[in-house]
């Protein structure tokens, strides 16, 4: 007890010290358990919204599932009936299987199918009507139809007449109306069935999980399911049951991502447990597909996660490390003193142990909690440092995230421990001969620490580079990287190793600057410069955290911006304009033909081996005029775009995709981003529209077939004569053209299966007058502030034949709910406040403690006839050349980690098909932010020092060193 009463009164005594240390073991803590929270919620979120897409692109509610399957009449009845039963009860346990609750459910049945003819057929009729009905129940048929006329069928009635309700088009085939009776009669028995339709039915609206249509059942006679049981299912007599289907309707919003195997393999089962069992079957469950794509991006969702996460993680471990050194530098004295009076080292370890184990606990109770806030933060976020009014993510603390608070905690005391046990070895005399020699270098320098880390990064860096150029040039699948996890760390790393050389040569300019002006100094810069240069050591610590901070800051912004600035190019550069869009051509081509034809509008194109060229097809223009008054549209071009194009040149011959533009029209809504060019874009337009046979043609071209400009080529397809070009200019890319190279096989590598695609851009007006008129798509520039619907609208009020359509803004939306996007925002903001907070409170945990310990100092300066306002000067000196020269060099190593780590984030992305390049975007905002964060954090700092000198009274300061 007296042993905890020491320790707690220590902890008071140092309270500052401690407050500081638990802040930021919270918020380690709550880092590490945000994780895996943030993790779950973000993944919960990702598999919501791909079940979402399900129902909003193909109009399939996501927890939709079919089990359809033929019934057997080669087995006896007996057995059939038994199989039946044990499939209904398979199927009454399906919600369970799933781990979801049912919201529909439906079963139906039915019956072979039957010749039926009305009871008063005339002998006409009886010739001609070939009409075919089939026995079908359904459960609780009467709330999933609406009744139109009639009434339902009465289940009670036990006569030879089977009441039913039917469709409008089965009495329209039928040409009865409702109350007529039809007879079916069996050829080999002779036995009859009476039907009655009693009742006219169509599909209830208030149903939407039901997924049936009653409409889909024309030629079905629905009657009651207690006689349809009874009289085709427990005694199979004049009809035999013929198919079963069993239809549910899950409520998807229950399924979580630990339910996820539970899903697919109950999907698997029930696929194999109607196969062949009472028949041929097919089972229908859509949400499997989005589940399964879903995994692989939880993948790499896990990947990217770790990676955003990694210089966070580092920067706590930093300042966890920094906060305990200058506490155990702070009780070094004391520590010595207990070793010279005989205290062992296992005595003092456990006195810290205890205190971090205290602090360690706090943390503990408090950081989960802290944890469930960042994450709610994260979902909020829309982009770097920019939050909306979004739906909050789902944040449940579970043991996961306990489990790794706990690891967190025991990993940090560890890490605190380590200074005390270094400090332990120390005795009073040991202690005293290392406060003379405080400019000794330090162990990372003398260890060489600081190159060790740079070639270890360099080195992994290299390799990873050499990978992703041998992937992107060989168009391989980005999976076939193989990530060294190590590759996470290595911006932290880096930073830190370049950090730790630049303060390997920092002192040396010191002095440099001491010596070429000490004639000239004033005292308090002499005074400053001359502790910086022989007491280097002694600000290293905070010099290095300054630096990680900064660096690490510029990082996460520079790489949230870039990811989603290549996210948005790429959607940009691929569409081609805000909107792209074809229209129905009419043309005299002939009607596809049975059993599946070309649906296109013309035939295919045929080799120029075949001698058989068959007949062009003729296309008839539709108004251009209509596409350039659509609301909301500021401009539009026709761009015609042509694959496999043939282009012959002297140096042989080659395939091409040709465009043809207008090239006034094109500049106004073609989109493309500045740099990939070597001139703006609007400079090769103007540069080929004097002249309508000129072209531009892409790089891969001039380079296989040995074209430049001023040659000239030839270009034409199927059936065509060839129209000639000259070749103006020769560029990279060009809007909605990819150049990457395609492979030609999955798993072929070698430079010879590698596809490289080429482009010739010309005029279009020359393009059809010289070779053929054919379908063009438009391309449209929407007004400043108008939205894609606006033009939806437009087109169907106009009746627009709209066949294919493409909306860059559709699509950016889609991309800004990405659940890579959502990561990437979400955890760089987070990594940048964290970054700019612990910078803060480790900035005044040294400066405070490096003031304390130097009041001896300025008690004898003060005593010397040294001014407050010089005192302040030297400070505000030491500020510039320790603090404000971190900040700078952390820049300048931030911008640089920036350019060489921020493609890492290509393994997140398919890099085989990333056009435009990955390129770095840096934003001034960013920076204003950060040297708005680091220049309050000097002001405020030097405040609180500049107070606290201005209390301190010389003569307690010279009692202290007396003693």
């Amino acid at each position: 007890m007296a042993l905890w009463t020491m320790i707690l009164r220590k902890m008071a005594k140092n309270r500052w010290l401690q407050l500081n240390l638990w802040l930021g073991l919270t918020i380690c803590v709550a880092l590490f358990s945000s994780m895996p929270l943030y993790s779950h919620a973000i993944l919960q979120r990702t598999l919501f919204k791909e079940l979402q897409l399900l129902q909003q692109d193909k109009q399939i509610y996501p927890g939709y599932i079919r089990v359809a399957t033929s019934v057997s009449g080669e087995r006896p009845v007996e057995e059939t009936q038994k199989l039946i039963l044990r499939a209904d009860n398979y199927m009454n346990q399906l919600p369970e299987r799933f781990g979801l609750s049912s919201q529909s459910y439906i079963v139906t049945r039915g019956t072979q199918t039957i010749r039926i003819l009305p009871a008063q057929a005339t002998e006409r009729e009886k010739k001609e009507m070939t009409l075919n009905a089939s026995f079908r129940m359904v459960t609780d048929l009467e709330k999933r139809v609406r009744l139109v006329d009639g009434r339902f069928p009465d289940p009670n009635r036990s006569d030879d007449v089977y009441e039913a309700v039917v469709t409008q088009k089965f009495l329209i085939d039928m040409k009865r109306d409702l109350n007529n009776e039809f007879i079916y009669t069996n050829k080999e028995t002779g036995k009859q069935l009476r039907i009655l339709p009693v009742g006219l039915v169509e599909t209830s609206p208030e149903n939407p999980y039901d997924q049936f249509k009653v409409e889909n059942f024309n030629s079905s006679l629905f009657i009651p399911s207690e006689r349809f049981e009874k009289d085709f299912v427990q005694n199979m007599g004049i009809l035999r049951l013929s198919s079963i289907v069993w239809q549910y309707s899950l409520n998807y919003e229950e399924l979580k991502i630990g339910d996820i195997e539970k899903f697919t393999s109950s999907a698997n089962a029930l696929s194999g447990y109607f196969n062949m069992r009472l028949g041929i079957a097919s089972v229908d469950v859509p949400a499997k597909a989005p589940i399964e794509t879903y995994i692989v991006k939880k993948e790499k969702l896990d990947l990217m996660l770790w990676s955003l996460y990694s210089p966070v993680m580092f920067m706590l471990v930093f300042y966890l490390y920094m906060a305990a050194n200058l506490i155990i530098e702070r009780q070094k004295t004391e520590i010595s003193v207990l070793r010279s009076r005989g205290a062992s080292r296992l005595q003092i370890m456990l006195v810290f142990a205890a205190e971090s184990i205290v602090l360690g606990t706090l943390a503990l109770a408090v950081g989960p909690f802290v944890g469930v806030y960042f994450t709610k933060i994260l979902g909020a976020s829309s982009g770097f440092l920019e939050f909306v009014q979004r739906s909050s993510l789902d944040v449940v603390l579970n043991s996961t995230s306990y489990k790794t608070a706990i690891l967190a905690v025991i990993g940090s005391i560890i890490l605190i421990l380590i200074p005390a046990f270094m400090a332990t070895r120390t005795t009073i005399v040991g202690h005293k001969q290392q406060m003379a020699r405080a400019n000794k270098m330090s162990f990372w320098h003398k260890m060489f620490i600081d190159v060790i880390l740079l070639g270890v990064s360099i080195y992994l860096l290299y390799g990873f580079n050499q990978r992703m150029s041998e992937l992107k040039e060989l168009a391989l699948d980005p999976n076939a990287l193989q990530v060294d996890p190590l590759l996470f760390f290595l911006p932290a790393i880096f930073s830190l190793g370049c950090g730790l050389f630049a303060l390997r040569i920092y002192p040396w300019l010191i002095r440099l600057v001491y010596w070429i002006g000490r004639r000239w100094w004033s005292p308090a810069l002499y005074s400053s410069l001359l502790q910086i240069s022989r007491s280097s050591t002694q600000y290293l610590t905070i010099k290095v955290f300054l630096i990680m901070t900064v660096a690490t800051g510029l990082f996460s912004a520079n790489a949230a911006r870039t990811i989603n600035g290549n996210m948005e190019d790429k959607i940009l550069y691929t569409t081609g304009a805000d909107m792209t869009l074809s229209v129905l051509w009419e043309n005299d081509a002939p009607p596809p033909q049975m059993g599946g034809g070309n649906m296109n509008a013309g035939p295919p194109a045929e080799s120029a081996e075949e001698p058989i060229v068959p007949k062009r097809v003729s296309y008839t223009e539709p108004p251009f005029i209509t596409m350039t008054e659509l609301a909301g549209v500021e401009a539009a071009a026709r761009v015609f775009i042509k694959d496999n194009v043939a282009v012959n040149t002297d140096g042989g011959t080659g395939a091409a995709t040709l465009f043809g533009i207008d090239t006034y029209d094109f500049g106004h809504v073609a989109w493309m981003r500045s740099g990939l060019l070597d001139y703006h874009i609007n400079d090769y337009l103007n540069l080929i529209a004097s002249d309508p046979k000129a072209v531009l043609i892409s790089r891969s071209l001039s380079n296989s077939l040995g074209v430049k400009p001023g040659d000239r080529i030839g270009a034409k397809w199927s059936g065509l004569d060839e129209a000639g070009f000259i070749v103006y200019g020769i560029i990279d890319y060009w809007p909605g053209w990819s150049p990457l190279p395609k492979a030609r096989g999955a798993k072929e590598e070698s430079d010879e299966n590698v596809i490289r695609p080429n482009l010739v851009v010309g005029h279009l007006s020359y393009i059809q007058n010289h070779l053929a008129l054919e379908p063009y798509k438009v391309w449209l520039k929407l007004e400043e502030g108008s939205s894609s619907q606006v033009v939806y609208d437009d087109l169907t009020k106009k009746k627009i034949p709209v066949t294919e359509l493409s909306d860059a803004n559709d699509q950016l939306v889609r991309s800004k709910n990405d659940p890579f996007r959502l990561a990437i925002n979400g955890v760089m903001t987070l990594g940048f406040v964290i970054s700019m907070a612990i910078s803060f409170f480790g900035f005044l945990l040294f400066w405070v403690l490096t003031l304390s310990g130097r009041s001896l100092q300025y008690g004898i300066l003060r005593a010397m006839g040294i001014s407050f306002m010089q005192i302040l000067g030297m400070l505000f000196s030491e500020q510039l050349l320790t603090s404000a020269a971190a900040v700078i060099i952390g820049v300048l190593i931030g911008n640089a980690v920036s350019d060489l780590f921020v493609p890492l984030f290509q393994l997140s992305f398919n890099a085989s098909e990333q056009v435009p390049p990955f390129e770095i975007v840096r934003q001034l905002s960013d920076y204003v932010q950060l040297y708005s964060v680091i220049g309050t954090m000097l002001i405020i700092g030097l405040t609180i020092l500049g107070v606290r000198v201005s209390r301190m009274k010389i003569s307690q300061a010279l009692k202290l060193g007396e003693e």
